[in-house]
């Protein structure tokens, strides 16, 4: 029986691995067919093994070799005047290919001393691609997207919008099915956190279960994006890109009030801005022809950067430094390339040169500031050029900045100088090493920047970011909702559109969605309801093994993904569902719990920052959005959930899992409040202690509890109560948590172990992940 049994493990075990084998050779149809593509297999190749050296930069170029453009790679070897490194339709006389197969150790590329290698296949790959003609293409980013058709599906029932089609048709050119779609509790729970952050009510929950018309789902989107709440979890995620903090950073790390800026940038989601204006007021509003008060504010974008306040820095360092920041995150926020690469060199793989780097800089480098401003008192909690914003501006223009004394806010905006700074190319990127003078412009190959046409300033920078023909700006914005919404962008590296980055997994698809963006007026609410109301977003997440084994990373979307929620929604859904939550929408940030002594030991102890003092009352209660950032002490519970620190733009947080997290679920006075505070609320209502068990479980988790489940929890109160009913001193000490004031109840056991219960299911895996 012991020998039968293996031998059907075993023979399953070659099943799998055949069909897996299989599946991927489909995934991988691309490479196999007879045309050997330059984008899609031999320039990550060239990239990752060769770009160093013979790519873009020429200070580090050798043997004057370009293997990154068609014109060095066919011309004559200066050393050899014979010899060319590809010479097309003949790989056995091209030095490349000669290279990569030789023997010699001196001769042999890549160099044994690089530890690169190119394997066999690779090789084959590129000797094939110069026989076929070795055709060069530009970098498939700098390429203007291009509609293709909406694929025809063999299953015309499934796809709901256009973007089913593009998924459909791979699914089913590789044999593979999509999954059902998920049920409505676990569906409801997922748009209602990816629109608003926040979980369904139970009132919602049941709505929604209860209506079985077809467009129940469609009225649950349009009520989900009508929410301020969609606002703010939208802001959530530009905070990491504008490095937004409520302090300047650097050791004095001292307050700064950039807060109304916050809270313009969620009146600006809430109310629809569309993506081109939004992003043109943020790098340009006061450049715009009579801006307005709430067009200057919008500027704030550009001031998010860290600033020093300390004595004995050289002021014009640090100025450099700001524009620095500002040229290094317009190129990461809104075109996904590592600009920073280019200001000591030029980059080693993307066709950005220094002089690029320093025109760019050119646009940023007139804003009329100094390096070093004020010092870390109250005095300079906005350093010039800024504005103030008077009671009488948000009674009557700036109405969404939620202010509620009569003082006066002054904020950090943008301002050019009068008269233009000149801008030289740094060399080696050092702020006292001038080199020739360069003048604003951008780099050639993603579009030419033409200043009679855009201007020479911000403005015209902003008209060339939200030019049609930029082939960067839609792509990269709906690549990173796509990867808010799906758990992974289309293309994977979002922060990186270059040679080192990823190719899209479904460029068609990701075309498709730039030029629908635009063409329809750059609409984020419309985008985000595409992607929410299609049937690739409400698959069930269930995975088999099968698919697991053939796409362990989902790339075909053949299910939805489980992602981790967030810090901050993992502290909002703590907060919302024991009913502590305030819903107030704006305003300055709040200081809630934390432990003592992490600012004290971590900053120079001077200023009004020095020490940490905690908020009480309603400000315990805020949307994590509104918590504190001090930069050099971030909010460590946040921190540990794969908070951002602020420190520069990012567009894409790290998702661990650790012990360290479990810890913070366990333990952070938040998550043990709220338990609590919902135990007291659960305790006073005329129900059973089943029921009471199954409203905490549909609050937290979104659906209702299996029968196995309910069973395991019901057990452990009874086992709690139990303990808490022989030591009544102890049950008082446990629920003795928070500021919230307690409930008297005299059932003290009932209640904590009602506590125990509902922290236990705070605490379970599917509370804090999107399923």
């Amino acid at each position: 029986m012991k020998n039968f049994s293996f031998s059907v493990a075993t023979m399953t075990l070659i099943a799998i691995v055949m069909l897996t084998s299989s599946c991927r050779e489909k995934l991988s149809a691309s490479r196999s067919k007879d045309s050997v593509d330059y984008n899609l297999h031999i320039r990550p190749i060239l990239s990752d093994r060769c770009f160093k050296c013979h790519g873009p930069d020429a200070n580090q170029r050798k043997a004057h070799l370009r293997l990154d453009t068609q014109e060095g790679a066919l011309a004559a070897l200066k050393d050899n005047p014979e010899g060319h490194a590809i010479i097309p339709g003949d790989p056995e006389h091209s030095e490349v290919y000669l290279r990569l197969v030789s023997t010699d150790t001196a001769e042999v590329m890549p160099p044994v001393k690089s530890n690169l290698k190119i394997n066999e296949q690779e090789i084959a790959l590129i000797k094939k691609w110069i026989a076929q003609g070795a055709k060069y293409k530009p970098h498939w980013a700098f390429i203007p997207p291009h509609k293709t058709p909406v694929p025809e599906v063999d299953d015309a029932e499934w796809p709901k919008n256009e973007i089913d089609n593009f998924i459909l048709a791979r699914l089913e050119s590789n044999g593979i099915e999509p999954n059902e779609q998920a049920d409505p509790a676990r569906l409801l729970k997922r748009v209602c956190f990816d629109i608003t952050g926040l979980p369904p009510t139970l009132a919602m929950q049941d709505k929604f279960l209860e209506d079985s018309s077809p467009e129940a789902y469609d009225k649950v989107v349009d009520e989900l994006l009508r929410q301020p709440q969609y606002g703010e979890k939208m802001a959530a995620y530009w905070m990491d890109v504008a490095r937004y903090a409520d302090s300047h950073g650097y050791q004095d790390d001292g307050l700064r009030t950039m807060w109304p800026w916050r809270d313009w940038v969620i009146h600006a989601f809430n109310a629809n801005y569309p993506y081109d204006q939004f992003i043109t007021w943020q790098l340009a509003g006061d450049l715009l022809p009579n801006p307005t008060k709430e067009q200057l504010l919008a500027t704030g974008f550009n001031r998010n950067h860290k600033i020093t306040q300390e004595g004995g820095v050289i002021d014009e360092e640090y100025r450099i430094e700001y524009v620095t920041d500002r040229t290094n995150t317009f190129g990461k926020a809104f075109l996904a390339l590592t600009f920073e690469c280019a200001k000591c060199h030029d980059h080693k793989y993307d066709p950005i040169l220094q002089k690029d780097y320093y025109s760019t800089f050119s646009f940023f480098n007139q804003v009329p500031e100094k390096g070093l401003v004020g010092d870390i008192t109250l005095a300079s909690l906005a350093d010039p050029p800024n504005m103030k914003i008077t009671t009488a501006d948000v009674e009557k223009i700036l109405t969404f900045i939620n202010k509620k004394d009569t003082a006066t806010v002054p904020v950090m905006i943008m301002a050019d100088r009068p008269e233009k700074r000149a801008t030289y190319l740094l060399k080696r990127g050092v702020y006292d090493a001038p080199g020739d003078r360069v003048y604003v412009g951008l780099p050639k190959a993603i579009l030419p920047f033409d200043s009679v046409r855009y201007g020479n300033n911000r403005l015209g920078l902003a008209r060339w970011l939200t030019d049609k023909n930029n082939p960067l700006t839609a792509r990269v914005f709906v690549n990173r909702m796509w990867q808010e919404f799906f758990g992974r962008g289309l293309v994977k590296t979002s922060g990186d559109f270059g040679m080192q980055g990823e190719m899209p997994s479904h460029p068609e698809l990701l075309d498709w969605l730039a030029l629908d963006f635009m063409d329809h007026g750059w609409d984020i609410k419309r985008l985000i309801k595409q992607f929410v109301t299609s049937a690739t977003y409400k698959q069930s997440s269930v995975v088999t093994e099968k698919k697991l084994a053939v796409d362990p990373e989902n790339i075909l979307l053949a299910r939805s993904s489980r992602v981790k929620m967030s810090a901050e929604v993992i502290r909002d859904l703590a907060l919302a569902s024991s009913g502590l939550l305030v819903k107030e929408i704006g305003g300055p940030s709040v200081k809630p719990y934390q432990p003592k002594g992490i600012w004290e030991s971590s900053t120079s102890g001077r200023g009004v920052l020095a020490r940490y003092v905690q908020d009480h009352g309603d400000k315990l209660y805020r949307r994590g959005l509104y918590c504190f950032i001090k930069r050099t002490v971030p909010p460590p519970s946040m921190l540990v959930m794969d908070g951002s620190n602020r420190d520069q733009c990012e567009v894409k947080r790290m998702r661990t899992n650790t012990p360290l997290q479990a810890l913070v679920l366990l333990n952070d006075p938040v998550v043990l409040e709220s338990s609590r505070v919902f135990a007291e609320r659960l305790a006073q209502k005329n129900s059973t202690i089943e029921q009471k068990t199954i409203e905490a479980f549909r609050s937290i988790v979104a659906r209702a509890p299996k029968p196995e489940e309910l069973k395991v929890l019901l057990t452990y109160y009874e086992e709690e109560k139990k303990g808490f009913d022989q030591s009544p001193e102890k049950a008082k000490e446990f629920i003795a948590v928070g500021e919230y004031p307690q409930t008297e109840i005299k059932d003290v056991a009932s209640v904590a172990a009602l506590m125990q219960v509902v922290h236990t299911i705070f605490n379970l895996e599917e509370s804090i992940t999107k399923v």
